[in-house]
């Protein structure tokens, strides 16, 4: 299947970043991570709904992907900055 470019699921690094900025500026974590994911009852109303159109799941494959692949890049962000850096002796 041919990849379709949309400039606006180019850049998911710039999306988790944006969430790590909320991050760093007080946001609960859990926040976050639920607004990036996309909820149980969303998802099952998209799949409801491409049962119906194939587009639609195509689409809604898309979206899921470039979600998860916010939400890996955001934790990986947060998760290095709960790390303590080594000490250099």
């Amino acid at each position: 299947m041919q990849e379709i470019y949309d400039p606006n699921l180019s850049e998911p690094q710039h999306e988790a970043a944006f969430f790590y900025g909320l991050f760093i500026r007080g946001v609960p974590l859990q926040k976050l991570r639920e607004d990036i994911d996309v909820p149980p009852e969303v998802l099952e109303r998209w799949q409801r709904q491409a049962l119906l159109d194939p587009w639609y799941q195509v689409a809604v494959d898309r979206i899921l992907t470039y979600r998860k692949h916010v939400l890996a890049i955001f934790d990986s962000l947060v998760f290095q900055e709960m790390d303590p850096p080594p000490t250099i002796q």
